[in-house]
């Protein structure tokens, strides 16, 4: 007999283990079955197996008047299957019972849980459809340790908590299988917290989710299958740190619209994933982008968050599609060798009451002390990084999306955020120094590790991006040195100097030319993205374009020569959507881009620049396989201030030395004044033609046209250190990408060299002989056919006629 205590707790909905009580249970040498269905007039049992008693079903009766049945089959042992037939009035529902079912949970996940070391905690707690015991349902799991009461509700049972309370397994969390309940169901978790109040939350594991304003989760089943085989073979057979990596970055929701009602009260609506799919993948690729990197997808419920306010950190957003109409774009996206980033946003967390905000009743996944939980500025909670379980959540947060989206790396978003206890503060009583009195937040520091560790140890070639703007060291560095383990590390301070350099006057930019050339002061510090992102062309900052000074044609010829610098200069490359066009306006993301610029020459010149750099940085391994190593880079000049140029070669794989490296090499002149510079000479490591591959200033591009027709032929005049140098004329506003004609090897630049001292010291023979005291010599005619590379020449011949004439 079961005590009537217990029977009355099941029914006013306060047990915290129900299937003890509910569900068929051995008891008085036979089974009894128990069932809590309130306001029913009557229930019936229907047995499933053969052999349960003479009697096929039996009709149950009431043991508590709060609705709790029972029924006993005599000689009957062990757990049978079986269903249930509800009326209620004239109405009768036939079921199974969710109390017949076992635990799905083992006590292996449940420990892992508790250690924070889940990798894949998101295909055990949140709603998995399954077959269980041959029968279709969903499980439902959440973590929730305080709470007094877990049930889950949702369109298949009225919303009524009393139906489907869960029973509490080890370690705080709440499990139950609901069996009929499938793709598309909507549920949520009512929970009765310490204090009694009973509160609606969302599933933090949740896949799907409804669209704002609405915000309940939704059962969901993956039925995509991917055909990217190629794609992420090569991938975890790359390196990403030695491949080009230039990124267009997008916001899919004003990226292109089509006509009809909006979704956000505009007169053009969302495109769908799908829809995207089509045409996204194939733009990208024409413009030779390596990879897009999408502002956050995660569900959110403020449109102007852009995404970085999320709720659900394991559910696509539903304003384009279903999870797998995501998993369709970026499968295509592969197709076309384009890889995928997210912006993942692990730093804070909004406080909507239906969402992770004191989640049972306490400050679960925050901190209670607002001096540690709360972000003041943004008016956000911030996560608590120190509790096994909230670390658990995010990592596996961020394995998810690499897992069952096959994204290609993640961008940790507002990392400086995380690692100082006083961001954001404005004294010293608005934080809590950690357990030395420093400001360091030592539980984000072991966060971020795991996480880059779980990484790159689960998924080979997947990259990890740090928007971190303070000078924080080691970012990318090792986790077993102490650094962070990131892949790259945003490069703000080069975007800030860059910027501020751009928007002065050319009249006034020697001024202001360390701006441009002290990146490279600190450029091998981290391994560098250099970024033009979102936040660059919003909150009254303007577009890149109306940055620019001058006319409309100086300010593109200024954009122009931007984004040729930015492809030059090491670093791998981000560009926020619309940058290509030279958008005029703000971003926002109530509207789509100003598509309708491309009708003017001038902008379709910037779409066929960013093309045309592409195809360069992908094509010369020397703009991106030693981003991160000084050898791959050297300064031509870095101190022409007063004519406002910079020229600087980036050397490719096998550079043996700085003079004559082995590999092609590419030279980039800038000139960052509208005046033409003619008859400019740089240093070059080669004797050979350079070829003219980019000129930002060409006519196709919307410029004057001043150039160097293509070629230019190196001159046996020493310069910046090199035994040859280029003549060059500069345009106005302008860059120079010039690569040497010929791939001359070490041996062929010894030779050449070696061919050179003989005839300097021919010609110096030569010059003293013919000279008023000249006395003949035995050695004069041999000379031309040796070396000559250990004499000393006369100091009027080598710095005469020989190299002049040449």
């Amino acid at each position: 007999m079961v005590d009537q205590q217990e029977i009355a707790r099941v029914a006013e909905v306060e047990h915290q283990d129900p299937h003890r009580i509910l569900g068929a249970h051995e008891e008085g040498g036979g089974v009894a079955v128990r069932v809590f269905r309130p306001g029913a007039t009557e229930v019936v049992v229907l047995p499933e197996d053969a052999g349960v008693g003479a009697r096929p079903a039996q009709r149950m009766r009431r043991i508590h008047d709060g609705g709790v049945f029972e029924a006993h089959f005599p000689g009957v042992s062990g757990r049978f299957r079986y269903r249930i037939e509800v009326r209620y009035g004239e109405q009768a529902f036939t079921l199974h019972d969710p109390y017949s079912f076992p635990p799905v949970l083992g006590e292996v996940d449940l420990h892992l849980v508790a250690e924070g070391t889940h990798d894949e905690v998101y295909r055990h707690l949140g709603a998995q459809p399954r077959v269980l015991e041959g029968v279709q349902g969903t499980s439902f799991a959440v973590w929730a340790p305080a709470a007094r009461r877990v049930s889950v509700v949702g369109d298949f049972n009225g919303w009524d908590g009393r139906l489907h309370a869960m029973r509490r397994m080890g370690h705080g969390v709440w499990e139950i299988f609901v069996p009929g309940v499938g793709d598309g169901a909507l549920y949520r978790f009512e929970i009765k917290t310490p204090s009694g109040a009973h509160v609606l939350k969302i599933d933090p594991y949740g896949r799907s989710m409804e669209l704002r304003p609405q915000n309940a989760s939704r059962v969901t089943e993956r039925r995509y299958a991917f055909a990217d085989e190629a794609w992420m073979e090569a991938r975890r057979a790359g390196d990403p740190q030695r491949k080009p990596m230039s990124i267009y970055e997008v916001h899919l929701g004003s990226w292109r619209r089509l006509p009809g009602k909006g979704q956000d009260g505009g007169r053009k609506r969302w495109m769908t994933y799908r829809e995207l799919a089509e045409v996204l993948p194939d733009y990208v690729a024409d413009l030779g982008f390596t990879h897009v990197e999408l502002l956050p997808v995660m569900e959110h419920p403020f449109d102007g968050s852009w995404g970085y306010q999320v709720v659900g950190y394991f559910a696509p957003t539903s304003r384009f599609g279903e999870p797998d109409d995501l998993r369709y774009l970026i499968d295509r996206l592969h197709q076309r060798g384009i890889g995928v980033l997210l912006d993942w946003p692990p730093a804070h967390f909004p406080k909507d009451a239906w969402a992770l905000g004191r989640f049972d009743g306490t400050a679960l996944y925050e901190h209670l002390d607002p001096r540690q939980g709360e972000h003041r500025e943004w008016k956000t909670f911030v996560f608590n990084y120190g509790r096994n379980e909230v670390r658990n959540f995010l990592v596996a947060s961020a394995l998810y999306w690499l897992d069952e989206f096959h994204v290609d790396g993640i961008r940790v978003d507002a990392v400086a955020s995380m690692l100082y206890l006083d961001y954001g503060s404005k004294g010293p009583g608005d934080w809590l120094p950690n357990r030395h009195g420093g400001r360091e937040n030592l539980e984000a520091l072991k966060f971020l590790r795991e996480l880059n560790d779980r990484i790159h140890a689960r998924f080979p070639g997947a990259v990890v991006c740090a928007e971190e703007s303070t000078s924080w060291p080691a970012i990318t560095g090792a986790t077993y040195l102490g650094g962070l383990g990131f892949d790259f590390k945003w490069n703000m301070g080069w975007m800030h100097d860059s910027l501020n350099y751009f928007k002065q006057d050319p009249v006034f930019r020697a001024f202001h030319h360390h701006l441009l050339t002290f990146g490279i002061m600190y450029a091998w510090s981290e391994r560098y993205l250099l970024p033009l992102s979102h936040d660059e062309v919003v909150h009254l900052k303007k577009s890149l374009l109306s940055k620019m000074p001058g006319d409309h044609w100086h300010m593109l010829a200024n954009m122009r020569l931007l984004y040729a610098y930015m492809w030059a200069h090491p670093g791998k490359k981000l560009l926020f959507m619309g940058g290509e066009l030279g958008q005029l306006s703000e971003w926002s993301e109530k509207k789509e881009l100003d598509w309708g610029l491309l009708t003017l020459p001038g902008h379709t010149g910037v779409l066929q620049l960013l093309k045309d750099l592409n195809r360069a940085y992908q094509g010369y391994p020397a703009l991106h396989a030693l981003d991160d190593q000084p050898v791959g880079f050297r300064w031509i000049d870095a101190n022409d201030s007063a004519q406002s140029v910079a020229s600087f070669i980036r050397y490719g794989e096998g550079a043996g030395r700085p003079e004559a490296p082995r590999g092609i090499h590419v030279v980039f002149v800038a000139n960052f004044t509208p005046m033409v510079r003619r008859g400019y000479r740089i240093g070059v490591p080669r004797r050979c033609a350079y070829l003219e591959v980019v000129n930002t200033d060409g006519a196709v591009y919307g410029g004057s046209g001043v150039g160097n027709y293509g070629r230019v032929e190196a001159e046996a005049v020493p310069s910046h250190g090199f035994a040859q140098s280029l003549v060059l004329t500069l345009p106005p506003l302008g860059a120079l990408f010039l690569v040497p004609e010929r791939d001359v090897t070490e041996e062929e630049s010894a030779a050449i060299e070696a061919q050179e001292a003989a005839t300097r010291a021919a010609e110096a023979e030569a010059a003293r002989l013919s000279g008023p005291y000249a006395e003949p010599s035995e050695d004069a005619l041999a000379l031309a056919g040796e070396t000559g590379a250990d004499e000393p020449a006369d100091d009027e011949g080598d710095a005469g006629g020989g190299a002049g004439e040449g």
